[in-house]
């Protein structure tokens, strides 16, 4: 259903960074980008290599706000060490717990998932849901 989705950050330079590592253990990468130290609308584009971005992040210095409540946008992972590995990233870079790598079976029987909240408070998941 979606194409793709982008978030507006504080520090394009940070964001870029965080993001870099923990998309990396889930098989995506930097697919594009549009960095001009010092001017506005700069943007990097995340996908799967070679392939278009299903995720931008685009500066917004002044009077950027996360979405509100409720709102999480959640990344398949290939295995639950690229889980693992999604979570370490994110607390290694300024990110924040919000649920640690694990199983969570009021999801469902093979839902396995580590939640946190990125430097600009963006709920984020990565989440593997097959038996592996």
């Amino acid at each position: 259903m979606l194409h793709h989705i982008s978030l507006g950050v504080s520090d394009i330079e940070r964001a870029a960074a965080f993001y870099d590592a923990v998309l990396a253990p889930l098989g995506y990468v930097r697919v594009w980008e549009d960095l001009r130290t010092g001017e506005p609308d700069q943007a990097v584009g995340y996908g799967s290599p070679g392939g278009g971005d299903k995720l931008a992040i685009k500066h917004r210095p002044k009077g950027q706000h996360a979405p509100g409540p409720g709102f999480h946008l959640a990344f398949s992972a290939p295995n639950k060490l690229a889980v693992d590995s999604f979570h370490a990233s994110a607390l290694a870079h300024r990110g924040i717990d919000n649920g640690a790598p694990g199983p969570r079976p009021h999801y469902g029987p093979h839902y396995y998932a580590a939640f946190v909240v990125d430097p600009d408070g963006h709920h984020i998941e990565a989440v593997l849901n097959n038996a592996e």
